[in-house]
């Protein structure tokens, strides 16, 4: 276990560090990884861990085996796809009591509550969910695929905030509105179910705008309502970089509005160009766009329009894949990228100009905010906790499938070649990965449950 991490100037070398504390304490342990980067453990705020009730999809031991040797050391599980979904007290409590079952999770975790169209006028039940340890709630725009998860209309977020804001709790969105006019034809053409730019075609730009702009419209009609710090509307897993809208999202944070948003890896490495014909692992909601707009993407993320990066890791049963089949319009949506976070988003933004403050802050700064959890995680300062990530940002990743600790296999990242590879991981001062040990056995990740932190009304 860490006991102390002592941060030195610019100028402090490790035996300007280390002797006096070894000098003082000789029997003290050191760790010496090189030149490797120490960094703040990451907060993937986006995660389908899918337990309790879909363990055969993921399951809580083995997405947080994945996060420890992916140098996560914090997840926030998505309502769904567990099931029942996480839209009452009671199943939040019921997921809580499985992820505190002994030896079960690798790094810590916490909780995001379903908003749902049954919910979202009811004060009492988000209230519930809040005194019941959410750390905040996540809503679709869009259909789920989840029975009991119906996505809910803009009337119905607009319902919501007055609740949620005076909670000081943040709102994550999954922002399409469908609208059901879909072109049936890209270039002229009209591509079989195994290509890629069918499923593109099927889910246009414009159901992204039209979210985004309605979540904008309910926030300056709540603007009135009483908000607590903590509150902020986070619009996830963005798929458009394209200049009609990341324009607006930055203008609305100039207006003072309390608006966020991430994007995913996936978007960042791949593009519908390049997607092979019935390859249904790169199958996702808002889907892969085209390589331009990779690069605009790219480019908001370098200018700060993005805040930060999640995984939106969502894994499911091989056979719904249909990765035989490889129909695009019939396959389950989800891509699978929980371990390679830190190797898929430093690759392609280092390539870009990015450098290792603006992924700490992508990655662990700004997710700790987001979540309310930025009083004791997301840096390495004194009264942090010591969630550690130590890796070589020019070392090729371990992308084998013998290394990958997700319960199934296929993702879309097997065998590609991408740098940033995590030495070490370190969850409240335990280590909970080495590259040579592994996944250590014994798990040690807390539960997050603030809710006697937080004063609920």
């Amino acid at each position: 276990m860490i006991a102390a991490v002592h941060l030195g100037g610019p100028t402090a070398d490790r035996h300007t560090l280390a002797k006096p504390l070894l000098d003082s304490r000789p029997s003290l342990q050191v760790l010496d990884y090189g030149d490797a980067v120490v960094s703040p453990g990451m907060i993937d705020v986006h995660v389908h861990m899918n337990e309790p009730g879909r363990e055969e999809w993921e399951g809580m031991a083995t997405a947080t085996r994945a996060a420890a040797a992916g140098g996560i050391t914090t997840l926030i599980d998505m309502p769904l796809n567990s099931a029942p979904c996480t839209n009452t007290p009671a199943e939040l409590a019921r997921k809580a009591a499985a992820a505190a079952e002994p030896n079960k999770t690798h790094v810590n975790v916490g909780f995001w509550a379903g908003l749902v169209p049954a919910n979202a006028a009811a004060p009492g039940v988000l209230k519930a969910l809040a005194r019941g340890g959410a750390l905040g709630f996540k809503a679709f725009m869009a259909p789920s695929g989840i029975d009991d998860f119906p996505h809910v209309s803009p009337a119905e977020v607009e319902a919501a905030l007055p609740t949620i804001r005076a909670l000081g709790l943040p709102l994550l969105v999954h922002a399409e509105i469908v609208d059901g006019d879909v072109p049936q034809e890209v270039g002229g053409q009209a591509p079989g179910p195994r290509e890629h730019s069918t499923w593109l075609a099927s889910r246009p730009r414009r159901f992204e705008k039209n979210a985004v702009r309605a979540l904008i419209g309910a926030l300056r009609a709540t603007a009135a309502n009483a908000t607590k710090p903590g509150f902020r509307l986070h619009v996830v897993h963005l798929s458009g970089g394209y200049a009609e809208l990341v324009p607006e999202i930055v203008a609305a944070k100039a207006e003072g509005l309390p608006i966020s948003v991430e994007t995913c890896p996936h978007y960042l490495n791949f593009a519908t160009e390049r997607v092979p014909v019935g390859d249904t692992r790169l199958k996702c909601a808002p889907p892969l766009r085209e390589e331009d707009n990779r690069y605009r993407l790219l480019d908001a993320l370098k200018d700060g329009s993005i805040d930060s990066v999640a995984t939106d890791h969502s894994p499911s049963d091989p056979a719904l894949k249909l990765l035989q089949e490889g129909d695009f319009l019939k396959a389950w949506g989800g891509i699978s990228g929980l371990q390679y976070a830190l190797p898929s988003t430093w690759s392609p933004c280092h390539m870009h100009g990015m450098n290792l403050t603006w992924l700490t802050r992508a990655w662990s700064t700004y997710p700790a905010q987001l979540a309310n959890l930025g009083r004791k995680k997301g840096r390495l300062a004194a009264g942090y906790d010591a969630d550690i990530v130590v890796w070589g940002p020019e070392q090729d990743a371990d992308t084998s499938r013998e290394a990958l600790q997700h319960k199934h296999k296929e993702t879309p990242y097997n065998g590609m070649r991408m740098q940033g590879r995590v030495l070490a991981t370190f969850v409240g001062g335990s280590q909970v990965f080495g590259e040579q040990q592994g996944v250590a056995p014994a798990a040690c990740g807390a539960v997050i449950l603030p809710k006697q932190l937080l004063p609920f009304p």
